[in-house]
């Protein structure tokens, strides 16, 4: 065990693990933050450095510690202890699992591990976390300030007709459909009906629209504050609007028409906006649109742990904001399945040759910017910029370099990548692949023999 433990030390801290040279509310800040993430272990009687120092501990000293934890947070956690001689020095280790039903406090404050320390969460990352611990969504919820007469069960009725008409069988009326399918809770309508079959337009669901000839100057405004499945269309109608529409000749008995945009982009990047939109946040969704680009601004951020850089390879778990507004677009065939619509809007600008979009998050909010066909830029080096852009995340210009290659051409061999980078010298090469290698975002396929060659890392 000494063995495993040095080596542990010698690791750092992390997300999983935290060192402190004696027993104090530091301590059990940590173990809180561990059992509101992945569990984790404090070792004490190290420093931050991972160098053993050492502490006096006598027959109940332990058990002390833990009945303070216990004391101290709520819904209370015991952790596990264990201790450890190593060369005439003792360390302590308490150790959590992951709590099932998040946030546990200390003291009334709650916190989580991120990295390598604790960070206090806010009010809003308190209700968030205890509803994922629930695995259940605000949607789910019913809305405390709407009733049944709020709700048109006309528009209910509509969908239901959609479903019907993709083959699904249902045989009830609007209300006892509502009811089957949990959007109608203690007899109140929930977030996600209200927001789906409001009867009325209100500020809730605000989109403002505009188009813009500079960055000041606006050349045509409207705003949408329809319910969200109305609002799909009336957001897409704004945009088709201000782009243009070539008719491309054939050849054939019949021409084609091209948008300026792929407009199977243009509706996916619609449909996350308002399925992923944090609908308690004070600001409003917001699209621009330039001659050179559009701008999709929404309130809400990446969920945690979700990087742009995983959005572009497909490399995360689907985690919908609003849980019961994506299960009901699914059902009316809007979207074909989770966590998918990124991947096929990057393909439908790739297929085009087009500007990979941006992906940018903006303060409290996520924005997508696509580019035109017309753009200044040189196609392909428009769609490097845009990839580099999400990739770029994290990296320096060096490490993003190798990592794009890598990404552009999977399986390339290690003695290609210095002619790939402009004869970039070997050394520089193998120190900045053994970086990628370590952040677990590439690895080596193949024998050292043959010089092997790379790929990127995904699930």
């Amino acid at each position: 065990m000494n063995k495993k433990l040095l080596q542990i030390l010698k690791q750092g801290e992390n997300e999983t693990t935290e060192f402190k040279t004696s027993f104090n509310d530091e301590v059990i800040i940590s173990l809180v933050a561990f059992a509101n993430a992945k569990g984790g272990s404090v070792y004490i009687g190290v420093d931050d450095k991972g160098i053993i120092k050492g502490i006096d501990i006598g027959k109940e000293t332990v058990s002390h510690w833990i009945n303070e934890v216990k004391n101290k947070t709520a819904p209370f956690i015991i952790p596990d202890s264990e201790t450890f001689e190593i060369n005439n020095h003792i360390i302590a280790v308490l150790k959590v699992q992951e709590y099932p039903v998040k946030p546990v406090s200390v003291r009334g404050k709650y916190y989580k591990r991120v990295k390598n320390s604790n960070h206090q969460l806010l009010v809003s990352e308190v209700v968030n976390l205890h509803l994922q611990s629930l695995n259940t969504s605000w949607d789910a919820y019913p809305d405390p300030t709407h009733h049944l007469d709020d709700i048109s069960f006309e528009k209910v009725q509509q969908s239901i007709d959609v479903m019907k008409s993709r083959g699904l069988t249902i045989n009830e009326n609007p209300l006892s459909f509502l009811q089957k399918h949990d959007l109608i809770r203690d007899g109140k309508p929930t977030n996600a009906a209200y927001l789906l079959f409001k009867k009325k337009n209100s500020v809730s669901t605000t989109v403002e629209l505009g188009r813009f000839q500079d960055s000041i100057t606006i050349k045509d405004t409207n705003r949408t504050q329809s319910d969200i499945i109305s609002q799909v269309e009336e957001v897409l109608d704004f945009v088709k609007k201000h782009i243009n529409l070539s008719l491309i000749i054939t050849g054939n008995a019949r021409n084609t028409q091209k948008w300026q945009y792929p407009l199977e982009a243009v509706r996916e990047i619609v449909l996350n906006m308002i399925i992923h939109r944090d609908y308690r946040a004070n600001s409003d969704s917001v699209v621009k649109i330039f001659d050179d680009r559009i701008e999709f601004y929404n309130p809400g951020k990446l969920p945690e742990g979700i990087s742009v850089q995983d959005l572009i390879l497909n490399n995360y778990k689907s985690t919908p904001r609003n849980k019961a507004i994506a299960e009901f677009f699914k059902n009316l065939g809007l979207i074909e399945k989770y966590g998918s619509g990124i991947g096929r809007i990057i393909n439908y600008f790739q297929k085009e040759n087009l500007h990979v979009p941006e992906l940018k998050p903006i303060g409290e909010g996520f924005q997508v910017t696509i580019f035109n066909t017309f753009s200044t830029k040189n196609n392909k080096d428009a769609a490097n910029e845009g990839l580099n852009e999400g990739l770029n995340e994290g990296l320096n210009e060096g490490l993003n370099d190798v990592f794009l290659a890598v990404v552009k051409k999977g399986g390339v061999k290690a003695k290609e990548l210095s002619n790939l980078l402009s004869s970039r010298p070997i050394k520089t090469i193998e120190r900045q692949i053994a970086e990628l290698i370590e952040r677990k975002l590439i690895e080596r396929r193949g024998s050292r023999k043959t010089g092997g060659y790379w790929q990127i890392i995904k699930n």
